[in-house]
């Protein structure tokens, strides 16, 4: 494998990193929504990952592709039942005076945040790494 094949895989870690952080933040901004118009609350999303292994058919869209790396190949939603308080002077209360909220947990994302984003900046770590190695290589080649 070539050292700049290093790159790719770094790179396409950082890509999935940075939508697995987006989808994160969509799920806590909505974290305490109720129930919309159509009376379904906003349901946790969550990301899918793909490893692409190197040489397989079809890596990144294109054929014949030689790089390795990951992607997402999915953004599920979760079925879990929202929470549902009972507060009848709510004007989103439906006729029990429930109101229901998402199924979003504060606490799992915070977690699944953090490790986003320290998968992320060890991605960042890998390809400066590379980037310094093959600053050292060129060097050693001037002398």
């Amino acid at each position: 494998m070539s050292m700049f094949r290093i790159f790719d895989v770094a790179g396409s870690a950082v890509s999935a990193q940075s939508q697995r952080l987006n989808v994160v933040a969509s799920n806590l901004a909505n974290a305490d929504t109720v129930a919309g118009p159509d009376g379904s609350p906003y349901k946790a999303r969550q990301v899918v990952f793909q490893t692409l292994l190197m040489g397989a058919p079809g890596a990144f869209g294109r054929s014949g592709d030689a790089n390795a790396g990951v992607r997402v190949s999915t953004i599920t939603e979760s079925q879990a039942a929202g929470r549902r308080v009972h507060d009848p002077k709510h004007p989103g209360a439906d006729a029990e005076g429930y109101v229901t909220y998402s199924n979003v947990s504060p606490v799992e994302e915070m977690v699944n945040m953090i490790s986003a984003s320290r998968s992320y900046q060890n991605n960042i770590e890998v390809m400066n790494t590379a980037r310094n190695l093959l600053l050292k290589t060129l060097q050693m080649g001037q002398s």
